[in-house]
């Protein structure tokens, strides 16, 4: 019988031991995607991530600002303990930024150039985004071709009459130089250098706000930033859209990109912002702040 109870309690320990041990391996799985490197697609849910604590650093683009809000304020509602923040400062001082370590995560509205994937960036694409086309309000063209658009920014074109609108001379505003959104808008349509600018300005709003208060002004701005302040005209017959976008109709587009370091990790905290923006979750945040989700 002392031989029997001795068997049973033994084996009641082994089956113990292989419990704690099963447990053991699940708590370092999770430890080790916390501090995978930038480039995982894996979705980080809220259970999965609700200890982590600190800050996580992003800037740059100021046409990402409605997507990167959404996608900040879900992530920080399931993680408390985090403070993601955002400084709106243009896509090339997010690539800097990033560059330098001074930002976790930099923000560009255009694709990273040959000479800074040189310096040791990585680039991920996290959605699309249509450049919209806005004039005035008051103003009756209603569709452009790229061809009509690349005349009216050089100066070629003067006059809204030559374009089936009212005898009004043409005023251009645009971003400064440096800014993700020009760099787009002019190589798409083919204007790099050339364009007549009555204003050059510092943010997406300043742009808005400019095309709002002048019946003859025309500007390009992030899809996802267009509102009821001005009229956005179809290009060769195309809307811009999330459809149009996606499928290509929409000839004006343009990535929304992450720029981090080749090879360094992020923070336990900072890589798990990055997984959930290109998770199936945030698509819906993405798509409901006015871009283009890229799954």
């Amino acid at each position: 019988m002392k031989m029997k109870r001795f068997m049973a309690m033994a084996i009641a320990c082994v089956m113990a031991a292989g419990l704690v041990a099963c447990g053991g391996s699940e708590s370092t799985a999770t430890t080790s995607t916390a501090g995978s490197t930038a480039g995982s697609t894996t979705a980080s849910s809220a259970e999965a991530t609700a200890d982590l604590s600190g800050a996580v650093a992003t800037g740059g683009s100021t046409s990402v600002e409605k997507v990167i809000g959404a996608l900040s304020e879900a992530f920080m509602e399931a993680n408390p303990g985090v403070d993601v923040t955002y400084d709106p400062t243009g896509s090339s001082a997010g690539v800097t930024g990033a560059a330098d370590g001074t930002l976790d995560i930099g923000l560009s509205s255009r694709a990273l150039k040959e000479e800074e994937i040189s310096k040791g960036l990585k680039e991920t694409t996290f959605a699309l985004d249509g450049i919209a086309i806005v004039v005035n309000t008051e103003n009756t063209v209603a569709d452009l071709s790229l061809e009509q658009i690349a005349g009216l920014a050089t100066g070629e074109i003067t006059n809204w009459s030559e374009v089936g609108g009212p005898d009004a001379p043409v005023v251009l505003i645009g971003r400064e130089a440096g800014s993700g959104t020009r760099d787009g808008f002019e190589s798409i349509v083919g204007v790099e250098d050339k364009c007549a600018y009555e204003q050059e300005l510092t943010s997406t709003g300043a742009v808005l706000a400019g095309v709002a208060a002048n019946p003859n002004a025309f500007g390009y701005v992030s899809l996802a930033s267009v509102d009821e302040s001005v009229k956005m005209v179809t290009v060769d017959g195309v809307a811009a859209s999330e459809e149009t976008v996606k499928d290509g109709s929409y000839k004006i587009q343009r990535p929304f990109v992450f720029a981090t370091k080749e090879g360094e990790e992020l923070s336990a905290q900072a890589q798990a912002f990055y997984d959930f923006a290109l998770s199936e979750e945030a698509a819906e945040l993405i798509a409901a702040a006015g871009a283009v989700p890229m799954v």
